[in-house]
């Protein structure tokens, strides 16, 4: 299965400050995801958690660590392989239990694993031990990570020393049997080398054993090499999917940062669509507005038409007699002229007769003045 999801929450992360070691450096310029993780190969728990393509979090949960709650929406932990103190900071006081109670249990799991562990570890170096116990440790050290022949060729040389002779007294023993009237000096040789090759024969079947006993116990260790490679193969294989996987996540960041600009694009063109809208509706309803005194502005419209015709017939008309007005006024002003011309005519007559009558006057006067 390997490593799969199995809490998520959200939290702004800060890193202690390796310098002063009590100021808190953050890690994130903004709340992001932070992940528990549990790895069914290796039975372990990590938190992780990643910053766009960057990894600020990678720290792996032992029974030994603890999470502090040191404020009612900030915690912490150290992480002694990271060489670091790591800490959250939560939007909410129920964000901030829940992890914590995942972080007890995550670590109580973990205890749980290593117990295990330990356990299975103690339980294969006993039977190293058992089988182990009749022939050098050396050779098991030196054969975990070589073939089935090498294993069996590396024995030890003691082993393989005392076999040779073994078989050589062996057959110095059957080559003394078969020669013919065996004096009682070959016979007293015949009898030692009876029994000293039945005594080898003993310490040989116990070397056989043994070997026995050291070829399982290097097959199981084959065994167990082959499981570790497996293991490692399959570590190998998590780990170029997790690369994958990493790739993926950062062409999908990259794809969403791309994607928020386009957003905030689109938001501003919204904006201004509104704007342009609202001005539109606006301009409407002033339409609409004008469009009502329409028929007002239709009949008032006629109404001075109307008006107007009749002013024009009455200017006409007022032309018509301002035209028989001006010719009576010509006609005046020649009559006015005639007179004028009379009345300069009479003048100069009466000019006259007023000079004659002074004369008589005059005349009067003096005869008035003679009487």
């Amino acid at each position: 299965m390997g490593e799969q999801p199995i809490y998520t929450t959200r939290a702004h992360v800060f890193q202690i400050d390796p310098s002063t070691k009590k100021n808190w450096v953050p890690a994130s310029k903004q709340a992001v995801t932070v992940s528990y993780f549990y790895d069914s190969t290796r039975n372990s728990y990590r938190i992780i958690s990643v910053d766009g393509s960057k990894v600020i979090i990678n720290s792996t949960i032992t029974p030994n660590m603890t999470f502090t709650k040191t404020s009612q929406k900030f915690g912490q932990w150290a992480d002694s392989r990271a060489n670091t103190v790591f800490g959250l900071g939560f939007a909410s006081e129920q964000q901030l239990s829940k992890f914590a109670e995942k972080f007890q249990e995550v670590k109580e799991a973990a205890k749980l694993a290593r117990e295990k562990s330990q356990e299975k570890g103690e339980t294969l170096s006993n039977h190293s031990q058992e089988s182990g116990r009749d022939t050098p440790s050396t050779n098991q050290a030196s054969s975990i990570n070589g073939t089935d022949d090498e294993k069996i060729s590396h024995v030890g040389p003691e082993a393989a020393v005392l076999q040779s002779e073994n078989e050589r007294l062996k057959s110095a023993v059957e080559l003394s049997t078969d020669a013919t009237g065996p004096t009682p000096h070959s016979a007293t040789l015949a009898h030692t080398h009876n029994t000293n090759a039945k005594k080898w024969e003993t310490e040989l079947q116990t070397l056989r054993e043994n070997n026995a006993r050291l070829v399982d116990a290097l097959q199981e260790s084959s065994a167990n090499v082959e499981s570790w490679k497996k293991q490692l193969s399959a570590c190998k294989e998590e780990s170029e999917a997790l690369r994958e996987k990493i790739a993926e996540l950062e062409s999908q960041c990259n794809e969403a940062n791309q994607e928020k600009q386009r957003n905030a694009q689109l938001t501003v063109r919204v904006q201004e669509l509104e704007a342009e809208l609202q001005d539109k509706e606006q301009e409407l309803e002033n339409l609409r507005k004008q469009a009502e005194i329409i028929p007002q502005l239709m009949a008032e419209c006629e109404s001075i038409t109307g008006k107007l015709q009749a002013t024009e017939t009455k200017n006409k008309e007022l032309e018509g007699r301002i035209e028989g007005l001006q010719m009576d006024i010509d006609d005046s002003r020649q009559k006015q002229g005639n007179m004028k011309g009379e009345l300069k005519k009479f003048m100069d007559v009466l000019d006259g007769k007023i000079d004659e009558l002074h004369e008589c006057r005059q005349g009067l006067s003096k005869l008035g003045l003679d009487n």
